[in-house]
């Protein structure tokens, strides 16, 4: 995926004596979805790598043959998280039982082996796994069951990681 850059350069704010956050913060508040700042600086701005992490922007960082540095602050992925529709609490969950990398499986044995690994744990215990694809007919098999679980995709987009909290199969099932 190409990023695009509004481009900012504080060189010259900097070298009349001024002070370029203010100007920073315009344009970032200025930049539209997706968009990154390419800042150029005479230095490493370390102060302002903390302040755009906290708005959500990682950094690169490239030394300029003429002693400056050409920075790339470019916004994070939204990392979408799926909910099973009866999960509790997830980020109080157990850690892991069982961590199962199944990325390099086809259908349907991550789902067998997931299902497998399930029967054999306790109500409470948690199973952690890696998928090449998101299990969209594993989840509703997990919920019937009475399991809980939690899943997204990682930031590259090539795995699917999902976490499973074993509980009791409904009555009714």
């Amino acid at each position: 995926m190409t990023q695009e850059f509004k481009e900012l350069d504080v060189r010259p704010i900097l070298q009349n004596g001024g002070e370029p956050f203010e100007e920073i913060m315009r344009a970032v508040s200025a930049l539209q979805p997706g968009q990154g700042l390419r800042l150029l600086a005479p230095f490493k701005p370390q102060p302002l790598f903390r302040v755009m992490d906290s708005k959500g922007f990682d950094h690169e960082i490239v030394e300029l043959d003429n002693g400056g540095f050409e920075v790339r602050f470019t916004p994070r992925l939204e990392e979408k998280v799926t909910v099973s529709d009866n999960a509790v609490s997830p980020e109080l969950w157990k850690e892991p039982s069982v961590e199962l990398d199944l990325s390099d499986l086809d259908p349907p044995e991550p789902m067998q082996r997931i299902l497998a690994e399930a029967e054999a744990l306790s109500q409470g215990e948690v199973i952690f796994a890696v998928l090449a694809r998101e299990p969209v007919f594993l989840f509703p098999e997990l919920t019937r069951r009475g399991h809980q679980w939690v899943g997204n995709f990682d930031r590259s987009g090539s795995t699917y990681r999902i976490m499973i909290r074993i509980g009791k199969e409904q009555a009714n099932a």
